[in-house]
């Protein structure tokens, strides 16, 4: 048995390794490291609440508007404020365009650039593949990037800016929409949805989310142009349904709530498709292999204490666990625990791996893309945007979001009208999370081992593609 490190990772958002054990070829054990301590949680100890919404979404630069709204769902319980409609209604707009971005990030820039590596040159597909999708030089970029900075226009609309904007609030947004900035709403979800249709997908939205079995999307790729069949194309090529095996048990917290509750519903799925009520009050943290002193594994109870000299450790990041157990996270998830029929059945064909992870992103997309357009026909334009906070109250409190990257978590406790304790588990903390006190590796550790790396060994793109399926943000994930 040989050992060797993967990493540093490039197009990979913060620092990444992985020591992988190779036997006969094949990985037979995975350890994955955050290396890199952020300690955004120690900062906002000894805070005034509110400092939350400055600080919190600082944490990341592509996910921020999830950091806020974590962070302002946590404030909304401590001051018993109810937000208001078209508050809630433009939150999940941003929160939804965001999220739409992040997705779009990770399909053109993070994972279809794989396929251009030189490792595939001697595929039939490869100089199609290199042409669309090579780094920086692909013509795949040439129009995503565009496509994506008209989207996040969608941020100056509502929030002022992006990142790091102070317009979401515990009582909903600061900014009041007038008709002429809904105007430009609906052009830009326009665009956005002429974009998925025409260079994604090609095909309306409404043909691609009526696909329902694995051989109906089969059958609606062959001989269709879109960058989504040419995914589809490769992966079957490649055998993507078998690389990067999850652990079975998948977890959403929920998203993009109105008057009728969540746009995704919250739940847990298991590996016999059973889904169930999410139990969050089971949700704990292990460091006994992160370089972390124990203070309690209630995140509403703990303190992030680091011990870089920690025996056995291996990574700054914790070990989140749900009833004991690893969970994946993210739009496999959510789309899953949500019933979305193409995703629920191609995870009881073939369970969560790295072709269904992509598939789900670029569902949810266009799923998303039209709950943007409602949500913009929604609004009221002559009520209130805001509700006024109420004041503070001492006591533990939660906020629970869906990153584009899956389930967030900011725990809050507040004493004497400043923050305690402040914990915080993010979507990669999930899924890249090490071993726990039982021994029991976390999802992607799950997913690397049986991977086949040949001689290519820590240069091996198998590594990359189960890797990159998990679109890791190591910069939320350790504090």
């Amino acid at each position: 048995m040989t050992r060797i490190t993967v990493g540093p990772f490039n197009r990979v958002e913060g620092d990444l390794e992985v020591r992988l054990d190779i036997e006969s070829g094949r990985v037979a054990r995975a350890e994955v490291t955050a290396p890199l301590y952020r300690g955004f949680e120690q900062i906002l100890e000894g805070r005034p609440p509110l400092d939350a919404l400055v600080i919190a979404p600082r944490i990341c630069g592509i996910c921020s508007v999830s950091q806020s709204i974590a962070a302002a769902s946590a404030l909304r319980q401590a001051m018993g404020v109810v937000p208001a409609p078209n508050g809630v209604l433009a939150t999940n707009i941003a929160h939804a365009a965001e999220n739409a971005a992040d997705h779009l990030t990770h399909f053109y820039i993070f994972f279809m650039p794989d396929f251009a590596r030189e490792a595939y040159a001697a595929h039939p597909w490869h100089g199609a593949a290199a042409e669309r999708f090579t780094a920086t030089k692909g013509s795949a970029a040439r129009e995503a990037l565009p496509a994506r900075a008209r989207l996040l226009e969608i941020m100056g609309l509502i929030a002022g800016k992006w990142p790091h904007s102070l317009a979401f609030q515990p009582g909903g947004t600061t900014r009041a929409i007038e008709l002429g900035e809904r105007i430009r709403l609906n052009a830009i979800a326009g665009s956005f949805r002429g974009f998925l249709e025409r260079v994604v997908f090609a095909d309306t939205l409404e043909n691609v989310l009526a696909l329902s079995t694995p051989s109906e999307l089969d059958r609606w790729r062959d001989g269709r142009a879109g960058d989504f069949a040419h995914f589809l194309r490769l992966a079957d090529a490649l055998a993507l349904a078998d690389l990067g095996k999850g652990p079975g048990l998948l977890m959403s917290f929920g998203a993009y709530h109105d008057a009728d509750g969540a746009n995704f519903r919250a739940g847990l799925r298991a590996s016999d498709g059973m889904i169930s009520t999410l139990p969050s009050d089971l949700i704990t943290e292990d460091v006994s292999h992160a370089w972390m002193r124990e203070t309690s594994r209630d995140p509403a109870a703990s303190r992030s204490v680091p011990d870089a000299d920690k025996a056995d450790a291996y990574s700054w990041c914790k070990a989140p666990r749900l009833a004991g157990e690893p969970v994946e996270v993210g739009a496999i998830a959510r789309q899953a625990v949500d019933g979305e029929p193409l995703i629920t059945a191609l995870l009881a064909s073939d369970n969560s791996n790295v072709r269904n992870r992509v598939i789900a992103r670029l569902i949810e997309t266009a799923r998303l893309a039209l709950s943007i357009e409602g949500w913009i026909k929604a609004l009221r334009l002559s009520e209130p945007f805001c509700e006024t906070s109420g004041e503070m109250t001492d006591g533990r409190f939660v906020g629970l979001v869906e990153a584009a990257r899956g389930s967030l978590g900011h725990w809050l406790a507040v004493g004497g009208g400043r923050i305690e304790r402040y914990q915080i588990i993010a979507p990669t903390s999930w899924n890249f999370s090490p071993r726990d006190s039982d021994g029991v590796a976390g999802p992607l550790e799950q997913s690397l081992v049986g991977t086949e790396v040949g001689d290519a060994g820590a240069r091996a793109v198998s590594i990359q593609h189960v890797v990159r399926s998990f679109d890791p943000c190591m910069v939320c994930t350790a504090h």
